[in-house]
């Protein structure tokens, strides 16, 4: 990095940084742990030839702590796949419940965020298209951080929520379902697709907020994979060739999960199960009325403090489907 032509090529370099974190990220806390294993070795010594029975039972307290640690850092381990490492698109869709729903999408892109700040991901937000009365339709970001892929994976399905409306009058309980996709960013193109016969691609002016120049010309762009069907749309740039780079990605990254799923049955059957966004389909309910529970339908993980987990608090869902991953693998 410190070498002089290093930032001539912004894109390879920003890609080496990148790479260097994801390293970082391996290295660094298993250093840290070692280092706290030995001053905390030196510490019991010291309090046994003492007999400090107090500094003894924070010894006790301490080595809970760094077990806790460590059995993170060996779910880690499970982060293998080729794209396990590096950044991803993250989407989440409103499902069945219109305006409850937009709203729960909404409640849920909020949680995430909380998440993504919390492990220091950065993130920039490629598409997004708001409900006719709240919340939003749907929301793509692109997020950006070591294992951001291998993490959020975990999160891919349906998620459901059970609450008092604050939309109904009546004050009545309601259903409502989101989805949330996750697609790996792909540093070189590992699908064949003939962008000139095979994609269809339409201008069309951004919805959003960007200033006169985003709103007032064709500068958002959408792809149409016509073999497939599949779609990808991207508003958040200003220059329409920034959005056409952009959503090519897109495009690419969902058609390697489209392919993947076809060679895979269960990643198949997986994502199969996530195209209906509503009742049965879901891997995790958020139930706020007549009590208070998160539970992750997978795992069976149970959380009651359901203000926490929709603050961000969702690294045990992740970690126990880790260890699911871990055991089915086993």
């Amino acid at each position: 990095m410190s070498a002089k032509n290093f930032w001539a090529e912004k894109e390879s370099a920003q890609k080496t940084v990148n790479r260097l974190k994801t390293l970082k990220s391996l290295v660094s806390p298993v250093m840290e742990l070692l280092q706290q294993v030995e001053d905390l070795q030196t510490l019991y010594e010291l309090a046994r030839e003492a007999d400090d029975q107090e500094t003894l039972h924070e010894t006790v307290k301490q080595a809970e702590k760094i077990q806790k640690e460590l059995e993170r850092l060996e779910l880690q381990t499970m982060l293998s796949g080729p794209h396990d490492a590096g950044n991803c698109y993250f989407s989440i869709h409103a499902g069945a419940g219109g305006t409850e729903s937009c709203d729960w999408a909404e409640m849920l892109l909020r949680m995430y965020l909380r998440y993504f700040e919390q492990r220091g991901y950065q993130y920039e937000q490629v598409d997004r298209v708001d409900g006719e009365e709240a919340g939003i339709r749907s929301v793509t970001l692109h997020v950006i951080g070591p294992y951001a892929y291998g993490y959020l994976s975990c999160e891919r399905g349906v998620h459901r929520l059970v609450r008092i409306s604050p939309f109904d009058a009546a004050k009545r309980r309601h259903t409502s379902f989101a989805s949330v996709d996750v697609l790996p960013e792909l540093d070189e193109i590992e699908v064949e697709i003939d962008w000139d016969k095979d994609v269809r691609e339409d201008t069309y002016r951004s919805s959003g907020a960007g200033g006169q120049h985003v709103n007032k010309t064709s500068s958002a762009v959408r792809l149409t994979h016509l073999p497939t069907g599949i779609t990808v749309q991207c508003q958040n740039e200003r220059s329409q060739h920034q959005n056409r780079a952009l959503a090519r990605k897109m495009l690419v990254a969902k058609l390697y999960q489209y392919q993947q799923a076809q060679r895979d049955a269960e990643l198949a059957k997986m994502y199969g199960k996530k195209g209906e966004i509503a009742f049965g389909y879901q891997i995790r309910s958020y139930i706020l009325y007549p009590y208070q529970l998160v539970r992750d339908e997978r795992t069976d993980l149970k959380i009651t403090n359901a203000t926490a987990v929709l603050d961000g608090d969702i690294q045990p869902f992740i970690d126990a489907a880790l260890r699911q991953r871990l055991t089915n693998s086993s």
